[in-house]
C-alpha cells in the first residue's frame, strides 16, 4: 500500500509537509542550541571563569588542589579599596603628590581563564589582547587614573610601602563586576606583589576569588564539591558564583536571548502542526473509497488500522530523519547568512534538537493523523455503490488530546521555559478554539448581510461562492481556522516581533548610563549638579544609607536561620538603602501598592524579597549608625537589571530617613566627546568616586546584537517556512474545489464566472482569516510581552489591515494555483480526477 500510495503521488504532499515541519523545527533548534552554548561559553568571560568561589578570607588549599586533581585551571585575584599616589620625577620639590581612591586587583599567571584582558600602550592608543598579566614591579591602570593623577605610562604609583611602574591601560576588563568596589580606578598588579605592599591587615575589606574553568562536565561537578564543601564547613561569607548566579546584567540579556531564541522554535512548530493536520485530512479524503473497498474484501477495522498505522510510521521515520538532516543542513546557511555580524566561532550543538526533531515529526504524524485514520476505518462497505455516503462521526477527542498533549511537551522541552511554552501553546489552543466560534458566527452573518444585496450577472459568483462556503460550513471553518492561526504565527514574528526587539533595545539603550558617582557628600550635591546640568545631563541624585537588617516581621534576623549561601551574605552585610517619594524610573510595582499612598511604606525588590522571606506587611528593621529604623512592606518592586540605572534592593520612607547620614549617588550618559567633564568632576571633589561602567555596556550590547541579528535571520528562514506550509495547508482542500469548478462548468458556467466564483470564495475565507489571525497576534503578543519578556506592551494598529491583506493575498494565491489546472481540462475530466 505504501509503494502503490507512492507511486501515485499521494504521500507527497503529508511528506513534503513532514520534512519541512521537522526541518523547520531543527534548524531553528540546532541554530538555538549552538548560539545558546556559544553566548554561554562567551558570557562566561564577564566572570573570567566556569565557576567562580568568592570570599572575604583566603581560601584554604584543598579548594585549589581538587581542581587541579580534576583537570581543572585554577587562577586568583585579590580585590580591596586602597589609595594610590602618584611619584611623577618631575614634580617640585616638597609638592603634595596628589592621592586617588583605587580599586587594587592582584592577579596571579593564568587570569583571566576566560576571556581577554584589552590594553594599550597610551591614551586612547589601539587596543590589544594582553598576554599574560603584568610583569613583576608593574601595574596596569585606567585610563580614569592617569587623569585624577596627572600621570603618564611609564610613570610611577606609590600602592602602601611600595612603587610601581606604569606599564599598560586597561581598556577591556569583562569580569570587573558592578560592585562598590569595583567602581573606583582599577588598578592591576601581579599577585606575587602584593604582600610587599603591606596593603593587606587585620580589617581590610579585601574579596578573595578562586577561579575555575575546564571541562563542562568537570565544572559543574566541582561546583557541586564546592559547594558542599562551604557547607560543610560553614565557611562564613563564601559563595559559589557561575553564569548562572553572578553577573545579573548579563544574565538578564542572556535569558532574554534564549527566551527570543525559543520563541522563533515554539512558532516554527505551530506552523508545522497546521500543515501536518491539513496533509492527514486531504490523505484520509482521498482513501476514503479505498477503505471501502478493503472493507469488502474482508479486513476488520483492526487490520486497516494497522496498515495504515504502519505505513504512517515508515512515513514518519524516514520523513523526520530526511528533515533533521536538511535541518542540521539548513543552519549552516544561516550561520553563513550572519556573515561578519557573528565574530566567535560557536559549538557543535548538542543532540536534543534532532531528538526533538524526530519526536515531533512522529508525534505529529501520529497525534493529527490518529483521529481521521479513526473515522477512515469506519467507512461503511456501502461506499464502494454509493459515493455520498462519508465517514460516520467518531468521537476522537482522546485521540487529539493525547496527541496535542505530547506535543505540548515536546514545545515545553524546545523552549526551554515553562512560561514561554505554555503561554505560547495555551495562546494558540485557545486562539483555535475562538477562531473557530469566530469563524462560524461571521460566516453566517456575512452570508446573511450579502446574500439579498448580490444580485445581477456580476455577482453570480460571489452567490455561487456564498453558497459554497455555507454549504460546506465545518469545511470552510476549517480551512479559515488552519489559516489564520499559520498567519497569527506569522504575524506574530514579523509584526509583533520588532516591537519586543525594540523594547528589549529600549531595555539596555545605547544611551544607557555609563557613569557612575558615589560617595557625594550632602554639601557637595548642588555645585555637583550644577556642573552636570551645565553639560546637559539632568540625571537624579539619590540618596544613599547604609544599613544592617535586623528584623523581619516579629524574627530577628540571622545567618543561621538561612540554608541558601546567597541569603546568609545578604543579611551579613549592610544594605544600600534608598529614600524617595516618586517610583524610580525603570521600576514596576508588582505587588502592594507604592508607598501606601500615604508615604508611610517600605518597597522591596521582588528578588531579594523571595530570597529572605519578605512578604507583604512586613515590618523590616535596620539598624543605621546605633539607630532603628523600621517601617512595613508595602509594596514588591521589579527591576530591570539591564537598564544600568541606579537600583536599590529596599527604599524606605523619606520621613524615617531624617536626619541619618547619608551620601549621594547618580548615574548618567556620558558621550564620548565629553569625557572630559569626568576628569573636571574628580578635580573640583576629589573624595568622589566616579565608574566607567562602558566596558560592561559595550559586552551587553554586543550580545544583545548579535542574538537580535540571529533572530532576524532566524525570522527570515521561518517566514519562508510558514508561507509555504500554508500553501499545503490551503491545497488541503484542493479536491473540493475542482470537483465544484467541474460542477459549474458542467452546468454551463462559464471560465470566467468560475474564476470569480473561487476568487471569491478565497477572498472571504482569507479575510476572515487574516482578521481572525491579527486580532490573535495582538492577544498573543500582549500575553508574551507581560507574562514572558517583562515588556510593556505597544500596540501597532497596522497589524489588523495587514493581516486581513496578508490573508487575502496568501488564499488567492493558494485558489490561483489551483484553479489553473481546472480551467487547462474539460468539465468531465475535472469530475473523474476528484
Amino acid at each position: 500500500m505504501a509503494r502503490r500510495d507512492w507511486r501515485a503521488g499521494e504521500l507527497y504532499l503529508l511528506l513534503f509537509a513532514l520534512v519541512l515541519a521537522v526541518a523547520a523545527l531543527t534548524s531553528v533548534g540546532f541554530l538555538a542550541d549552538r548560539m545558546r552554548l556559544g553566548l554561554e561559553r562567551d558570557a562566561r568571560q564577564m566572570i573570567a571563569a566556569d565557576v567562580l568561589l568568592v570570599s572575604d578570607h583566603p581560601f584554604d588549599a584543598a579548594f585549589s588542589s581538587h581542581a587541579a586533581e580534576t583537570g581543572l585551571a585554577v587562577a586568583h585575584t585579590v580585590t580591596f579599596p586602597s589609595m594610590a599616589t602618584a611619584r611623577r620625577v618631575d614634580a617640585p620639590a616638597g609638592a603634595d603628590a596628589p592621592s586617588q581612591l583605587a580599586a587594587l586587583k592582584a592577579v596571579s599567571p593564568g587570569y583571566p581563564l576566560r576571556g581577554k584582558l584589552k590594553v594599550a600602550a597610551t591614551p586612547g592608543g589601539p587596543e590589544q589582547a594582553a598576554e599574560g598579566i603584568p610583569a613583576p614591579g608593574t601595574v596596569w591602570v585606567d585610563e580614569a587614573l592617569l587623569g585624577a593623577l596627572g600621570l603618564r605610562v611609564g610613570d610611577a604609583l606609590q600602592l602602601g610601602s611600595r612603587t610601581f611602574r606604569i606599564d599598560r591601560i586597561v581598556t577591556q576588563e569583562l569580569d570587573r563586576g558592578a560592585g562598590f568596589m569595583n567602581f573606583a580606578p582599577r588598578v592591576l598588579m601581579p599577585l606575587s606583589d602584593l604582600d610587599s605592599t603591606g596593603l593587606i591587615g587585620w580589617g581590610s575589606r579585601v574579596s578573595y576569588r578562586l577561579l575555575v574553568a575546564g571541562p563542562d562536565a568537570a565544572g559543574r561537578a566541582y561546583q557541586r564539591w564546592a559547594a558542599g564543601e562551604i557547607e560543610r564547613l560553614k565557611l562564613r561569607n563564601t559563595r559559589v558564583e557561575s553564569l548562572e548566579s553572578g553577573q545579573p546584567q548579563m544574565r538578564a540579556t542572556l535569558d532574554r536571548a534564549e527566551r527570543f531564541l525559543s520563541l522563533v522554535a515554539v512558532l516554527s512548530s505551530m506552523i508545522a502542526a497546521v500543515a501536518i493536520a491539513m496533509s492527514a485530512r486531504r490523505y484520509m479524503q482521498r482513501h476514503t473509497d479505498a477503505c471501502a473497498v478493503y472493507k469488502c474484501m474482508g479486513l476488520s477495522r483492526r487490520q486497516i488500522l494497522a496498515a495504515f498505522g504502519i505505513e504512517f510510521l515508515l512515513l514518519g521515520a524516514a520523513g523526520a530523519m530526511v528533515g533533521v538532516v536538511l535541518g542540521y543542513l539548513a543552519h549552516y546557511g544561516l550561520l553563513l547568512s550572519l556573515g561578519g555580524l557573528l565574530q566567535v566561532s560557536l559549538p557543535q550543538p548538542s543532540l536534543l534538537p534532532a531528538v526533538v526533531g524526530v519526536l515531533a515529526g512522529l508525534v505529529l504524524l501520529a497525534g493529527f493523523a490518529l483521529p481521521p485514520l479513526l473515522a477512515l476505518t469506519r467507512i461503511a462497505p456501502l461506499r464502494v455503490l454509493r459515493r455520498d455516503i462519508g465517514p460516520p462521526p467518531v468521537s476522537a477527542w482522546a485521540a487529539y488530546a493525547l496527541g496535542l498533549g505530547a506535543f505540548v511537551a515536546l514545545l515545553l522541552v524546545a523552549a526551554r521555559d515553562l512560561r514561554l511554552g505554555l503561554t505560547t501553546a495555551g495562546g494558540f489552543a485557545a486562539s483555535g478554539a475562538v477562531f473557530a466560534l469566530l469563524a462560524l458566527g461571521l460566516l453566517m452573518l456575512l452570508s446573511r448581510a450579502l446574500r439579498g444585496r448580490l444580485a445581477g450577472r456580476s455577482a453570480v459568483g460571489w452567490r455561487f461562492a456564498l453558497a459554497v462556503l455555507e454549504r460546506r460550513r465545518a469545511v470552510t471553518v476549517l480551512q479559515t481556522v488552519a489559516l489564520a492561526v499559520g498567519l497569527m504565527a506569522l504575524l506574530l514574528l514579523g509584526m509583533t516581533r520588532n516591537d519586543l526587539v525594540d523594547s528589549w533595545r529600549n531595555a539596555t539603550p545605547a544611551d544607557a548610563p555609563n557613569r557612575f558617582i558615589i560617595n557625594i557628600q550632602p554639601d557637595q550635591r548642588e555645585p555637583l549638579r550644577g556642573m552636570l546640568a551645565a553639560a546637559g545631563i539632568h540625571d537624579l541624585l539619590y540618596p544613599m544609607v547604609r544599613g544592617r537588617l535586623t528584623q523581619i516581621g516579629e524574627r530577628p534576623v540571622r545567618a543561621d536561620s538561612y540554608a541558601e549561601g546567597r541569603a546568609r551574605n545578604l543579611v551579613e552585610r549592610e544594605f544600600n538603602l534608598s529614600y524617595t517619594e516618586a517610583l524610580p524610573e525603570g521600576n514596576r510595582v508588582v505587588a502592594g501598592h507604592w508607598l501606601n499612598g500615604s508615604g508611610a511604606g517600605a518597597s522591596v525588590e521582588e528578588g531579594i524579597a523571595k530570597t529572605l522571606g519578605i512578604r507583604l506587611g512586613d515590618t523590616l528593621r535596620f539598624d543605621v549608625a546605633g539607630q532603628t529604623v523600621q517601617a512595613p512592606v508595602t509594596s514588591l518592586r521589579k527591576l530591570d537589571w539591564g537598564s544600568m540605572r541606579v537600583n536599590f534592593f529596599v527604599i524606605l520612607p523619606p520621613a524615617a530617613m531624617q536626619g541619618l547620614p547619608e551620601t549621594y549617588i547618580t548615574a548618567f550618559h556620558l558621550p564620548t566627546a565629553s569625557a572630559a567633564l569626568g576628569n573636571r568632576l574628580i578635580a573640583a571633589f576629589p573624595n568622589i568616586t566616579m565608574v566607567n561602567t562602558d566596558l560592561i555596556l559595550r559586552q551587553i550590547q554586543a550580545v544583545l546584537d548579535q542574538v537580535i541579528a540571529a533572530v532576524e535571520f532566524l525570522f527570515v528562514f521561518t517566514l519562508a517556512a510558514g508561507v509555504t506550509v500554508l500553501y499545503a495547508a490551503l491545497s488541503g482542500a484542493r479536491d473540493e474545489r475542482m470537483r465544484d469548478a467541474g460542477l459549474l462548468k458542467a452546468l454551463g458556467a462559464s471560465a470566467a464566472q468560475v474564476r470569480q466564483t473561487q476568487y471569491a470564495e478565497f477572498l472571504v475565507v482569507g479575510g476572515l482569516a487574516g482578521l481572525l489571525a491579527s486580532l490573535g497576534a495582538i492577544a498573543v503578543g500582549w500575553g508574551l510581552s507581560q507574562h514572558v519578556f517583562d515588556f510593556p506592551y505597544r500596540f501597532n494598529p497596522w497589524i489588523v489591515p495587514i493581516g486581513v491583506v496578508s490573508g487575502m493575498l496568501c488564499a488567492f494565491a493558494g485558489g490561483w494555483l489551483g484553479l489553473r489546472d481546472v480551467l487547462r481540462q474539460p468539465a468531465l475530466a475535472t469530475l473523474r480526477d476528484a
